[in-house]
């Protein structure tokens, strides 16, 4: 399944981004999506995930509280709404489905398909 992100970007600390994940194939409403960020030298991280048909969302405690997860079933697309940013979020994002699964997890493990990811960069 192919997945595209897009809405990263340059920003100050205490700025905002939107994050989306599109994509042409499928019905969004169909699958888990788990939004993961990596930084230089840093492992992936689990940040965020909706299940499909919305069942459950979670947010990894780094986020939680000023990233908000969205889906958007008509368009074919979730997005990552970022408020509050520091420059402790500066990483490469990534968006990633998943079928087989119920609800969602912040597991990178269960998620079977991923886009290339979109660049978010904090800086004073």
């Amino acid at each position: 399944v192919p997945l595209v992100e897009s809405g990263g970007g340059l920003v100050h600390p205490g700025g905002s981004l939107r994050l989306s994940c599109a994509t042409s194939t499928f019905t969004a409403d169909y699958y888990a999506l788990g939004w993961f960020r990596q930084a230089p030298g840093k492992e992936r991280e689990g940040i965020s995930c909706i299940g499909r048909q919305n069942t459950g969302k979670h947010y990894a405690a780094s986020v939680k509280g000023r990233f908000t997860i969205s889906r958007d079933t008509a368009k074919n697309m979730v997005h990552l709404q970022m408020n509050s940013l520091t420059p402790e979020d500066t990483a490469l994002y990534y968006c990633a489905t998943a079928l087989q699964l119920d609800g969602c997890s912040l597991d990178a493990g269960n998620y079977d398909d991923w886009g290339q990811g979109t660049q978010v960069t904090v800086f004073s």
